[in-house]
């Protein structure tokens, strides 16, 4: 079955949030494969938000944080819990905005071209289950509207995967 997102380009970004997510919720679904489900959300992202150079899941296995389905240049395939935004936002069990990686202590530049970041943690149950990793090639990318909208999807995502 083929899927289709409708995007409006021209949309400001509130409205492309608000345009996305009732696609996102009619497109996840629990009964669907785990990788399946985050893979078409990070196609949604991307597909929609001209900004965004990489975007991806990393996944908690206990220990560790690894790569899940992702869109964009190769990443690394670990990361260690409270390493770089992806480690910070997991450690803290909450959102982390980045304006500037390169002003972020520790950051872990597995994208050289990455200038601004946003990491919106996974929890279920309270637990950590995972982060979404959003990255952009142009500096102060991301703020408060990505944030609370990010925080949405995580939130729809739960719903739909848990």
């Amino acid at each position: 079955m083929a899927e289709t997102i409708i995007v409006d380009k021209n949309l400001s970004i509130v409205e492309q949030y608000e345009m996305i997510i009732p696609q996102i919720k009619s497109l996840l679904d629990k009964r669907e494969n785990l990788i399946s489900n985050l893979s078409n959300l990070t196609a949604v992202l991307k597909q929609t938000f001209d900004k965004i150079s990489w975007v991806g899941f990393y996944l908690f296995d206990g220990e560790k944080l690894y790569l899940g389905p992702f869109q964009g240049k190769v990443a690394c395939t670990t990361i260690e819990i409270g390493k770089g935004v992806c480690g910070a936002s997991a450690l803290r069990k909450e959102t982390v905005v980045v304006p500037d990686v390169n002003k972020f202590p520790g950051h872990i530049f597995c994208d050289a071209d990455s200038k601004s970041e946003i990491v919106v943690p996974i929890l279920k149950d309270g637990s950590l289950f995972g982060v979404l990793d959003v990255d952009s090639a142009e500096y102060n990318s991301f703020n408060e509207t990505d944030k609370k909208y990010l925080g949405k999807i995580i939130e729809i995502l739960s719903t739909k995967i848990f």
